[in-house]
């Protein structure tokens, strides 16, 4: 009797044992994460992955890249992907392979109780393929980690650079951290697609944030602020600080027609006037009414 077979009639004839079994050890397990899978979400897959490891097995093939481990393969590849999402670590989401070892080593001692040597042949050969389970689970779950990464990584990046409406007609598009060009295609993407629904004239990008500017941060301002003419917006870069100042001319970057300012409230009056609009005081501040029982302060402004 091969391996295979050995495994198949082990699991066919007691799966509903063995699966207790293993069930029970996931649960005793130090890695189990309740706080993340319920027992019956464990539970249903512990009992589809059982199910598909023996349908695989009924083929008399143990190689794990086989077609008749595709369904097996692919359960995995679902789990792993989705422990990944849930924030599981690699050990936890291996366990889950590696836990149903013992389980059926003592129901294959059991089984060739006579026959110890063929028993040893059998926790061995079996302990390959589980390992080969495990590794690929632990691959797979690790693509779905870095996919969670990239992905997490986009969304700061869609979050660090909002475009806000200053005034009709006038968006800002403060910039923080390093501008590379993976940050400079969302930071494009996303001043063009608020310059369309808003129909603005004017984008202020404003760069107080920026720590450092080279001549690679300097080109990808000018592609931004190129792309924001074709779309019928003038740009205005605030922000430029003494320091980025002396920078700018010692790479000798020119940055051409482009108005620049120190500062954004600088950048903002630009806009205004622009448009042919101005901000006029209208007058001193109201002291606030003095409440009883308090003393007057002379900073007291009404709303």
């Amino acid at each position: 009797m091969n391996e295979q077979s050995v495994l198949h009639d082990l699991v066919s004839r007691n799966e509903a044992e063995v699966l207790q079994r293993w069930l029970d050890r996931q649960l005793a397990t130090t890695t189990f994460r309740a706080d993340r899978i319920s027992k019956v979400e464990l539970a249903e897959q512990s009992r589809r992955f059982l199910a598909l490891f023996r349908q695989s097995l009924s083929s008399g093939s143990t190689d794990f890249q086989s077609p008749a481990w595709a369904n097996t393969r692919q359960m995995l590849e679902e789990l792993s992907v989705s422990r990944a999402q849930q924030g599981f670590s690699p050990s936890e989401t291996a366990t889950f392979i590696f836990s149903l070892k013992e389980t059926l080593f003592d129901g294959l001692q059991q089984q060739l109780t006579k026959d110890p040597k063929a028993a040893s042949l059998m926790i061995l050969e079996t302990n390959q393929l589980l390992d080969k389970l495990g590794l690929f689970t632990t691959e797979v779950y690790q693509r779905g980690r870095e996919q969670v990464i990239v992905r997490q990584q986009q969304e700061l990046m869609e979050l660090s650079t909002p475009v806000v409406t200053l005034w009709e007609g006038v968006l800002a598009l403060p910039v923080i951290g390093t501008l590379d060009s993976s940050r400079t295609q969302v930071v494009m993407e996303n001043l063009l697609q608020r310059i369309v629904e808003t129909g603005a004239v004017i984008a202020i990008i404003d760069i107080t944030g920026v720590p450092t500017v080279d001549t690679l941060t300097a080109q990808h301002l000018l592609k931004t602020v190129a792309a924001a003419r074709l779309m019928g917006a003038d740009c205005i870069i605030s922000g430029i600080r003494p320091q980025i100042a002396q920078t700018i001319v010692h790479l000798g970057v020119d940055l051409g027609s482009v108005v620049t300012k120190a500062t954004l409230a600088d950048a903002f009056t630009i806009a205004l006037r622009r448009l042919g609009l101005g901000v006029t005081k209208v007058g001193a501040p109201k002291k606030r009414p003095e409440p009883e029982g308090q003393s007057t302060t002379k900073d007291g402004i009404e709303d």
